[in-house]
């Protein structure tokens, strides 16, 4: 748990006891961890995100698991049930969709349960802006083009975002963008990155990655609002934006694997 020492199974010790955050990953049943499956098929109850979560990675759940769907229940219901099963001496895990580091409300989450004296760990899971640069088969940081990965989101329907966090000044950079919560504002978003980046500068949308829902659109910001609102995206994207991800993309080569570098020193 929060001060646990993890056996050599990887798997947290006493997992009958607290609570256990585990990333479920983009969708896809085969894409959780070995710690997050041995946790699951351990599991007495397993509260779940299901507005974005595939119902194959509940086969990891043994038969006669408590299964409670959060997507009607607000935050101080979810925490409740998770207080009442670990009161119960049950086993619990709290399936959050892709990472529980990224907009998964773990910190509010975590600090009630801080207050009920509930026990609990995390375990991470793949982000949904990994699974898209998979099915991409790009790499976000490509020397001399992009080192840089920005993750952010819009507001809209959500709370204020930090007066520090505006778009523009991510843009400014060049970094690759991974917009998450953003997929109803694409127009809108785009023609604001037109004004950093070019209209030419290439975008993918990755809705319901590795799901059998999955769509994959590849275009550039002049265009890319066009083919979201003709695919009728609504949720669960990710909008991905930066020249790294041009099918041609060259950059310089890495100085990690340069035959010239001095592989004999203690200093690499």
């Amino acid at each position: 748990m929060t001060d646990s020492t993890a056996p050599e199974s990887g798997v947290p010790s006493s997992p009958e006891s607290g609570v256990h955050f585990v990333g479920a990953g983009p969708g896809a049943a085969d894409l959780l961890t070995l710690r997050a499956v041995a946790l699951l098929a351990a599991a007495d109850v397993c509260v779940y995100a299901g507005t974005y979560l595939d119902a194959e990675v509940l086969s990891h759940c043994r038969d006669g698991v408590d299964l409670v769907d959060t997507q009607d229940l607000d935050l101080d219901q979810i925490t409740a049930r998770l207080v009442d099963a670990h009161t119960a001496g049950l086993s619990v895990v709290r399936l959050c969709s892709g990472d529980p580091s990224v907009y998964s409300a773990l910190h509010e989450q975590a600090r009630r349960l801080d207050a009920h004296g509930v026990p609990w760990d995390v375990t991470p899971g793949v982000p949904a802006y990994a699974a898209a640069a998979a099915l991409l088969r790009a790499e976000l940081t490509v020397p001399e083009v992009a080192q840089s990965v920005v993750i952010t989101r819009a507001q809209a329907r959500s709370t204020v975002m930090p007066s520090g966090e505006k778009l523009a000044a991510f843009a400014a950079t060049g970094s690759t963008l991974a917009l998450h919560l953003a997929i109803t504002r694409t127009r809108e978003l785009a023609a604001e990155l037109i004004d950093h980046y070019g209209p030419d500068c290439p975008v993918a949308v990755v809705a319901h990655a590795t799901q059998p829902t999955e769509v994959v659109l590849r275009g550039i910001l002049a265009d890319i609002a066009d083919q979201v609102e003709a695919a009728g995206l609504r949720q669960a994207a990710v909008i991905l934006v930066g020249p790294a991800l041009a099918p041609d993309v060259r950059g310089a080569e890495s100085y990690l694997y340069d035959p010239a570098r001095d592989r004999t020193a203690k200093n690499r």
